[in-house]
């Protein structure tokens, strides 16, 4: 069995405990917060204080990192992995290289395993980039996100003063994708890809000008996007803007040998954005154990691990399965 510790619990830690009930090889030791225990309800796990972890250090093989990646991640992760194996879903797509470099430092000074930046995207489309480009080398790479609803992107809207709360939708160009797909040349930016609407409540007395200008400016999540920014009441979000759905396309265009178009296209169409990610990161978790047990300290992202890592299954099941 492989002893597991959820770290932070919103949206996406409830996820993983859920996504660690489907999964036989692993039992949860508990859950770890910043607030009060007694304040965090969950699906039936035990909740100790953050204060608490590193006194359980023996009895856990790999902590779940679930906070978010504008404040959370980029100090917990570091921190955590000076005494324990980790996995986190760190998508601040510029950022990676530099999370990756002081993850990696402190995994091999500690002899530790950190999977770094697991879920779709990054994670599973960063996989069938590589996937494609390899595969078709002459050709064009192009993704896209939604419709659906960016936690990333929600979180980084909640963390700016005078937001009370706050969600974030992304929509992708669907008329691009169609010329993209009949094989189309089109230079194409960032702004030309998706558009992004917010729905953000204010503190009272918030100037509503001065936090607009914030979201749209925001670099790494608005400022390079077609943004609009609505403000609401808490009651209108909680209405309607809570559930979480999203999703998103792959799509590889390219040329063979005789000139034939090809193209490859990955589709994930998700109910539930933070359950889905929440299970790649446990799928994951079982890899960094894995990892660890075979001594192979350091960070690691989804384009290092073999796929036969994520299964519970032995190598001659998943021979003779799946081959």
């Amino acid at each position: 069995m492989i002893k597991a510790a959820i770290v932070g619990y919103g949206n996406l830690g409830g996820g993983v405990e859920l996504a660690l009930k489907e999964s036989s090889d692993f039992q949860l030791v508990g859950v770890y917060t910043r607030r009060a225990p007694k304040d965090v309800k969950t699906y039936g796990a035990k909740v100790y204080s953050m204060d608490e972890l590193l006194a359980m250090k023996d009895q856990i093989d790999v902590c779940i990192l679930c906070g978010g990646s504008a404040t959370d991640l980029p100090v917990q992760t570091p921190e955590i992995t000076r005494f324990f194996n980790t996995v986190d879903s760190f998508d601040t797509h510029a950022k990676i290289p530099e999370h990756f470099a002081t993850v990696n430092q402190t995994a091999i000074e500690n002899n530790t395993v950190s999977i770094i930046s697991t879920g779709w995207d990054p994670g599973l489309f960063s996989l069938n980039r590589l996937y494609a480009q390899s595969i078709l080398p002459s050709g064009e790479t192009h993704t896209f996100w939604g419709d659906g609803v960016s936690q990333g992107h929600s979180d980084a809207l909640r963390r700016i003063d005078g937001v009370v709360d706050a969600t974030q939708y992304t929509l992708p160009n669907k008329e691009v994708i169609e010329k993209l797909r009949l094989g189309e040349k089109l230079a194409l930016s960032t702004r030309d890809k998706h558009f992004r609407e917010c729905f953000v409540v204010l503190e009272a007395g918030a100037n509503a000008e001065k936090i607009r200008e914030e979201i749209v400016t925001m670099p790494n999540y608005f400022a390079d996007y077609d943004t609009t920014v609505e403000f609401i009441s808490q009651e209108e979000l909680d209405k309607n803007h809570k559930a979480m759905p999203h999703g998103g396309t792959v799509l590889h265009t390219g040329k063979t040998n005789q000139n034939h178009h090809q193209v490859i296209e990955y589709n994930l169409s998700l109910d539930s954005n933070p359950e889905f990610t929440a299970s790649v990161l446990v799928a994951y978790a079982r890899a960094c154990a894995r990892l660890a047990t075979e001594k192979q300290f350091g960070a690691y992202t989804v384009l290092d691990i073999a796929p036969k890592y994520l299964s519970p299954r032995t190598d001659e099941q998943l021979r003779k399965e799946l081959l």
